[in-house]
């Protein structure tokens, strides 16, 4: 039906100091999408990756256009 619909609000992160990424697992094959800081290196983990709809649901939350980096 529809009525009560969540909207969807665009979220913001340091585009200066982090980098959109996604850990994968070798062994489990998970993958959490997250913010890579450029100077420590430290990642932020902020929602887990089942498919590519949560990909696109991620990308289009932090308004992000480009492919994302997959790092192991």
């Amino acid at each position: 039906m529809g009525l009560f619909k969540k909207k969807s609000v665009l979220q913001s992160y340091d585009k200066e100091n982090k980098k959109p990424v996604i850990k994968a697992s070798i062994c489990s094959g998970e993958q959490v999408a997250g913010f890579k800081d450029i100077h420590t290196g430290k990642i932020e983990a902020v929602m887990l990756i089942k498919s590519s709809a949560d990909l696109e649901k991620f990308m289009s939350m932090y308004g992000i256009d480009e492919e994302i980096a997959k790092e192991y």
